[in-house]
């Protein structure tokens, strides 16, 4: 297992969406253990795969002291009339945090290292982070579903801090 460098906001793997993970070989055993080892930090809720420089379909958690992964995940379920406005942020964009709108229950499906079948499902932040690495894995970052005024401000503290 190893610690891995975070990527950060401007590396192109964090635009590019994500393969599907066809064959569990000792390569994705290896990236899982990365995954788990490097979200386990205080204050990591998640880790997409693409975020240690990783085109592949995974992500690790970190919440209320569950570490857990799942591979090719996908949102089945989201909270239609409930949501949650709060502060996000990302490791990929340090120190930078900004209200995003997220659904306050999510629903994920996928598979685990044995390629059986996992769900992982939640609220409030265990929803936040489902919906959050879901998006890393599609190319996306929490800052492109910003209202306009947060992006704008969003965008200039990140040219500052590039």
């Amino acid at each position: 297992m190893a610690m891995r460098d975070i990527r950060v906001v401007g590396d192109p793997v964090l635009r590019t969406p994500c393969e599907p993970i066809t064959d569990i070989d000792d390569r994705v055993k290896a990236l899982v253990e990365d995954l788990l080892e490097t979200v386990d930090h205080e204050g990591r809720a998640g880790l997409a795969a693409n975020q240690i420089g990783v085109s592949l379909r995974a992500f690790s958690w970190n919440i209320e002291d569950e570490i857990g992964y799942v591979l090719n995940p996908r949102i089945v379920e989201v909270s239609e009339e409930e949501y949650q406005d709060g502060d996000e942020g990302c490791l990929s964009v340090p120190g930078l945090w900004f209200p995003t709108e997220r659904a306050w229950y999510a629903r994920v499906e996928g598979i685990d290292l044995d390629g059986k079948p996992v769900v992982v499902e939640g609220e409030e932040l265990m929803a936040r982070c489902l919906q959050h690495e879901v998006d890393h894995l599609d190319g996306m970052l929490y800052i492109d579903r910003l209202d306009k005024s947060q992006r704008k401000k969003a965008m200039r503290a990140i040219r500052e801090m590039l």
